[in-house]
């Protein structure tokens, strides 16, 4: 999907300088927190990596230098205090690894030995539009040992103070997105499914799955693209 259709789908093509200026279709997939069940969104670490400094990432585009099957996301925002209604003007922060599993702003260390201490891909920061919406183009996250395929996500009402800290989790199965992109080794992907940590088997999902997890569809060949939905109490 190209970046201005995207952004058209979203329906930000109109406001996004607004918004810099103003801070696997498939039988597995399965849909987030919908507005009819008006359930906080569970919150979870946002270690061991957080943005350092994600004011200054104000961005649409968070793929930077990084390669990889093309993957757009669009994040709605509600409010359990307005019965879930959508959240205009919260800051929403994202952040994921690359391909090989890697994050930026971190690294020469056991936790991660490549160092990428000094560039900020796949990070971004952007404010929710009167929809409750934001959306990143970005490269498919890979994964690294002990974790399933995710998404980090920190979400500030309009004057920085924190409402919650979550994750996304993305549906798993033989002809899921997360399989057909790990098996694209013409992208980049060369880990495939050995040794992958399900999320019925991820700390951090094992217990939160329900209201965690995002819609895919797409195709490796086309990008795929994931909407989930965050409940708050703001």
């Amino acid at each position: 999907m190209q970046r201005k259709q995207f952004l058209k789908t979203l329906g930000m093509t109109s406001m996004l300088m607004p918004l810099l200026h103003a801070c696997g279709s498939d039988d597995d997939a399965s849909a987030g927190t919908e507005t009819g069940d008006c359930a906080l969104t569970d919150s979870e670490t946002a270690g061991p990596f957080p943005t350092k400094s994600p004011a200054s990432l104000v961005l649409t585009d968070i793929r930077s230098d990084r390669t990889g099957v093309p993957f757009n996301f669009t994040i709605t925002v509600q409010n359990k205090a307005e019965n879930c209604t959508a959240l205009e003007g919260a800051i929403v922060d994202v952040w994921h690894c690359d391909k090989d599993g890697y994050y930026s702003e971190y690294g020469g260390t056991q936790m991660q030995q490549e160092d990428f201490t000094s560039v900020h891909f796949l990070r971004g920061r952007q404010v929710t539009n009167a929809d409750g919406k934001v959306g990143f183009t970005s490269i498919f996250p890979g994964w690294y040992q002990g974790r399933a395929t995710h998404i980090h996500v920190h979400i500030y009402n309009a004057d920085g103070d924190s409402l919650l800290v979550t994750q996304i989790a993305f549906p798993e199965g033989s002809n899921s997105a997360v399989s057909q992109v790990n098996a694209s080794t013409a992208n980049g992907y060369t880990k495939g499914m050995s040794g992958y940590t399900t999320n019925a088997s991820d700390n951090i999902f094992a217990d939160s799955l329900d209201n965690e997890i995002g819609t895919i569809t797409g195709s490796v060949a086309d990008g795929f693209e994931l909407t989930h939905t965050i409940v708050v109490n703001a």
